[in-house]
């Protein structure tokens, strides 16, 4: 396939990863397509598993005793709803099996663009980001029923509540996805302090800051607002991030005397050795007179 072939010139790029817009542009189209074919792919699948998915989902919401009070748990509406709702679940279940490929696609993309000494991470952190996104859909996936009895706790004793699958499926989705997404946070934290970009006093802080950040994220994040559903996502943030500034401070522990500068104020300069300032070294050198 054409579409799929890496021209030649992008095979020239150099050692640092950089090549001519044209062929960066060509390198995402190419990304693209391979991750759209994977979700293709596994939506295809999840076509041939639709029953067992579906009852899999809706079974937060089904098993709650407000919801069966019609004798049905759902209620379609027009001839087209059930086959609208067969493809959201057949794509929802795509994209979640097909994530380590795109992932890959994303990673392979932006990798070209990091030094060689933040690439030697990649594999590790990929290793831990896809348990840890799967570890917060799973937590949503637990907390969708206790939500959902909260919120129909207040229909009125003399009515009922039609939900329909569309409706159920885009809620469930938000939690699944922002649930999964928050678990990531510590982990991104843990990269940035790796390569350099946020130190652990910086963190330090402003924690009461961040920790407040995080229960308010998690009223906002949520759909519902309920405070089962909040309290569910903030307290594993925040048991995270304990754990991520815990990995810091051990990290900068470990440095070389001499290698940490966080302690330093803005415009105080840091002591380099002379060996690691060789071009700064060859300049303070005084000049040899040629006469």
């Amino acid at each position: 396939m054409a579409l799929l072939k890496r021209s030649k010139s992008s095979e020239k790029a150099d050692s640092e990863g950089r090549m001519p817009l044209i062929e960066h542009l060509r390198e995402l189209r190419t990304r693209l397509v391979l991750a759209i074919l994977a979700v293709v792919v596994g939506t295809i699948v999840g076509f041939t598993l639709y029953d067992p998915i579906w009852a899999l989902l809706s079974e937060p919401y089904c098993s709650l005793p407000n919801a069966n009070e019609l004798g049905s748990c759902f209620a379609n509406r027009g001839v087209f709803a059930p086959f609208f709702v067969a493809l959201k679940v057949a794509a929802i279940f795509g994209l979640v099996v097909s994530s380590p490929f795109w992932l890959y696609q994303v990673w392979a993309f932006v990798t070209p663009g990091l030094y060689r000494n933040e690439r030697k991470y990649t594999i590790s952190f990929l290793a831990i980001a896809v348990p840890l996104f799967a570890a917060g859909a799973a937590l949503a996936y637990f907390v969708l029923d206790k939500g959902l009895a909260l919120l129909l706790s207040f229909v009125p004793a003399n009515s009922a509540t039609l939900m329909e699958p569309t409706e159920y499926l885009d809620y469930a989705l938000v939690m699944l996805i922002v649930f999964g997404v928050s678990f990531e946070l510590p982990l991104l934290m843990v990269f940035l302090n790796l390569i350099g970009v946020l130190k652990q006093a910086t963190v330090k802080k402003h924690r009461r800051m961040i920790i407040f950040a995080m229960f308010v994220f998690g009223a906002v994040a949520t759909p519902g607002s309920d405070p089962i559903a909040m309290i569910a996502l903030a307290v594993p943030m925040v048991a995270l991030f304990g754990l991520a500034e815990l990995i810091m401070y051990l990290r900068e522990r470990r440095l070389p005397a001499g290698e940490d500068y966080s302690n330093l104020s803005d415009d105080e300069a840091s002591e380099l050795a002379d060996e690691d300032r060789p071009f700064d070294q060859e300049t303070s050198d005084p000049p040899t007179s040629g006469r």
